[in-house]
């Protein structure tokens, strides 16, 4: 099976009182392994609700949402946490750094936990930091680097498990043109090294030209650019 997620008739809606908001409408979308999408919009069209979806992270009103194959509203929820934690990487706006460990340390967390060998979590810590250029921060805390290089670390720390797709929520949208650049220089990079789908929710057009894929949602529409 080559597609790795497949969204199908997805909407969610959210009750405020007698109010209903309908903030996805009946999405669809399909992505093979590796693929490489943008998703534009402006604030409030749902693009983040859309991501939460995908992750795992909420559950929608109607529609499913598989991933390799398998719809992740169905499991039980231990099974989907598994699910999510094996599969799915996650990076956000805000780095959400642990700021008490050292980029290494930050790194090496998921696998650990993931029942990685210690030795194991070490080599390929290094080598994330390596293919980032970050390998002289390695013992540095989050407070002793820059916006552009912890966003770098969270990226890397997404990555640790060698997830099956990478959930990007506006990944750029607290740095400059020049880290900007570095971050999706990085995401790219390990898209190919890792044959990780990458899904980009982003406001910048000139991000999402980057993507070989380009969606924008609208009203809780989803189209292809």
């Amino acid at each position: 099976m080559n597609n790795i997620l497949q969204c199908q008739n997805l909407s969610k809606i959210f009750i405020d009182g007698e109010q209903q908001l309908k903030v996805l409408d009946n999405v669809n979308l399909t992505l093979a392994k590796g693929a490489q999408c943008a998703i534009m919009g402006s604030s409030g069209s749902g693009k983040t609700t859309l991501l939460q979806l995908m992750g795992g992270l909420d559950k929608p009103s109607s529609g499913s949402v598989q991933v390799n194959g398998c719809d992740i509203n169905l499991i039980a929820e231990n099974s989907r946490c598994n699910l999510r934690n094996a599969t799915i990487g996650f990076v956000y706006q805000f780095h959400h750094l642990l700021a008490e460990f050292s980029a290494l340390e930050n790194i090496i967390l998921p696998m650990l936990i993931a029942g990685k060998s210690k030795a194991h979590a070490i080599n390929l810590g290094h080598e994330l930091l390596s293919q980032a250029g970050l390998e002289a921060r390695a013992q540095h805390k989050p407070n002793q680097l820059s916006g552009g290089e912890c966003q770098r670390l969270a990226i890397l720390r997404a990555m640790a498990n060698q997830p099956s797709i990478i959930l990007a929520d506006e990944p750029t949208g607290n740095l400059d043109s020049f880290n900007a650049y570095k971050v999706i220089q990085l995401l790219q990079q390990l898209n190919q090294k890792f044959n990780t789908a990458l899904i980009i929710v982003t406001h910048a057009p000139e991000i999402a030209q980057l993507m070989s894929l380009q969606f924008n949602m609208e009203d809780g529409k989803l189209q292809q650019a």
